[in-house]
């Protein structure tokens, strides 16, 4: 099995002064390979930003070292990390004349001369990363025209043409709406695959990192870090675990977290006739508007699959609705 090209040996997180230090996450030990999308979730103050900072050397660790591609990282000097490790922050860019091309080109600083000649080459490259972001025909346009799914995907191919084995990002879908946030976390997957490079992000998408993610980084609050698929994490019941809340609760049979409704729940059974989703969507309509799905039930739904219809039973009287809203509204008063 090849090397891990990035790998944390005995790694405590957190911060320093003069009087003390003040450990978030203790002795990490963590593995990332060639070709792998990395995402780091958990809960908000567990030491995710931390971490991230410390794996892109922007903060020393308390102890321990990163290597990346075996090279420790706290010994090398500026100019080698940037050829080690690129990074895409959250803050949104805003620069009046800048035109794609040379934002993107920015990537090729670690190679080029004082002067930041371009050679073909690295034109070359600026070019290839743009298609391989789904910018072809933008390298004129300015950064400013941009939309924010655009600008983010123009980020990317910075760090493409930066040529390093390892990319880091922090919160790569913040701002974006929800066409965007999964386009970004689909080409971040991709570019892992074919690029064969590295890549690790931290997000708070959740049900796009456990569609996308080859391996979740599981943080909790002083407790390390789970590492796995994010089905085996969820098999465990280590993912269920750690985003328990009062509000709401992860449902490990359809993968979606489910609010936790405050009222005290009304019964209704549920039948099904036939094969399909819609008896999925009716028991979530159900769990919303207050009702309980119980074989215990005086009351029954049937969702007739082929027909596209529900009929509600209840003490010898039946009802036929055509829709979910009318079945929720005659609910109220059969």
């Amino acid at each position: 099995m090849p090397d891990a090209i990035i790998q944390t040996h005995d790694l405590t997180i957190g911060y320093a002064n003069r009087k003390a230090t003040y450990p978030v996450q203790i002795r990490l030990s963590l593995e990332v390979f060639q070709g792998e999308m990395v995402c780091l979730i958990g809960p908000n103050g567990c030491g995710k930003s931390t971490l991230l900072r410390t794996l892109a050397g922007l903060q020393p660790p308390l102890r321990g070292e990163v290597c990346i591609d075996n090279l420790p990282l706290g010994k090398q000097s500026l100019s080698n990390k940037a050829k080690l490790l690129s990074l895409v922050l959250t803050d949104r860019v805003e620069v009046s004349n800048l035109t794609v091309f040379n934002l993107v080109a920015m990537g090729r600083n670690p190679y080029t001369d004082w002067l930041g000649k371009l050679t073909d080459h690295d034109k070359e490259l600026v070019h290839t990363a743009l298609t391989q972001v789904h910018l072809e025909g933008y390298a004129g346009r300015f950064i400013n025209e941009l939309s924010d799914g655009e600008r983010q995907r123009a980020m990317i191919a910075k760090a493409l043409v930066q040529d390093t084995p390892v990319i880091l990002l922090d919160e790569p879908t913040a701002h974006l709406d929800i066409n965007n946030r999964v386009e970004v976390m689909m080409l971040l997957h991709e570019l892992a695959r074919h690029t064969n490079k590295a890549i690790v992000l931290s997000t708070h998408e959740l049900d796009l990192a456990l569609q996308t993610a080859d391996k979740l980084w599981l943080m909790t609050p002083k407790h390390g870090i789970a590492v796995g698929t994010p089905e085996d994490l969820i098999l465990t019941n280590r993912f269920q675990k750690v985003f328990a809340n009062d509000a709401y609760r992860f449902d490990p049979s359809t993968g979606n977290f489910m609010v936790n409704h405050a009222e005290t729940p009304r019964l209704i059974s549920l039948k099904t006739l036939g094969t399909g989703y819609r008896t999925y969507w009716t028991e979530r309509a159900l769990i919303r508007s207050g009702y309980k799905i119980s074989p215990e039930a005086t009351g029954t739904i049937t969702v007739d699959e082929a027909t596209d219809s529900w009929l509600i039973s209840k003490d010898g009287k039946e009802l036929a609705c055509s829709s979910l809203q009318e079945l929720l509204m005659q609910m109220n008063s059969f």
